[in-house]
């Protein structure tokens, strides 16, 4: 990996703010050839209504138009996203039942691009990161060399934006706290240690190790190992 790439990609996974952390993932594309950056989420909140974020820098009038337009009910791109976790590129083939929408992205200098979305395993929080640019088809190579960084750049704007929303709908009922135990297994998985390793630290089965982290997963509310450590340490548990 290059270095500005990791290094990037490391402020990012150390940012708290989903504003500031949006602006990082934006320079991380446009230096990967990218003009445009999007990413939206919807998410159910406590208030038993939803919440939104929307952040993009796309050409100034795009998300009036979009919006009065009401193309969100007709793009492919957000069908795809609310049923699949695979990447989407944008193809007149793909807006062929949305010309409208695909001559509007044409005309905006929109039409190169693709989306990652991202699914809260929780409830019916749905996220999606996009990429786009005026110009030069996204290529089927181009697409599995830049998805592993949109994966994860998309699952840790999807994780900030989830946490904004905890703290704008506190849940109405008491949090289930770590047990020392679980707290250990995070700590030493913070510093970058495997289940294996945890296991030979303290005298456990991996097995043994690998139930407390999908108990601690499951007691923070989160979708994997990496979500539940950074939620933690934010908690200052850890």
């Amino acid at each position: 990996m290059d270095i500005w790439k990791e290094t990037q990609l490391r402020k990012l996974a150390t940012e708290s703010n989903i504003d500031a952390a949006y602006k990082i993932a934006l320079n991380f594309f446009n230096s990967m050839g990218y003009e445009y950056c999007a990413f939206s989420l919807t998410a159910h909140s406590a208030g038993q209504r939803f919440d939104s974020v929307n952040l993009n820098n796309y050409p100034n009038g795009w998300n009036t138009e979009y919006e009065k337009n009401h193309y969100s009910s007709i793009d492919p791109t957000v069908a795809h996203c609310h049923k699949s976790m695979l990447p989407i590129v944008w193809s007149r083939q793909t807006f062929a039942q949305a010309p409208a929408l695909w001559e509007a992205l044409v005309e905006q200098g929109l039409q190169y691009g693709w989306s990652q979305p991202t699914h809260d395993p929780n409830g019916p929080s749905i996220s999606m990161l996009s990429m786009a640019r005026s110009h030069c088809q996204v290529s089927s190579f181009e697409l599995y060399e830049h998805l592993g960084y949109a994966v994860f750049i998309s699952h840790t704007l999807h994780t900030l934006a989830m946490h904004r929303f905890s703290c704008q709908h506190p849940p109405c009922v008491n949090v289930n706290h770590l047990s020392p135990r679980e707290i250990e297994v995070l700590k030493w998985s913070a510093d970058g240690k495997t289940a294996s390793d945890i296991a030979t630290i303290l005298s456990l089965s991996e097995r043994t190790v690998n139930f407390h982290v999908c108990s601690s997963i499951k007691k923070l509310g989160v979708n994997n190992k990496i979500s539940a450590v950074v939620k933690a340490a934010r908690s200052r548990m850890i």
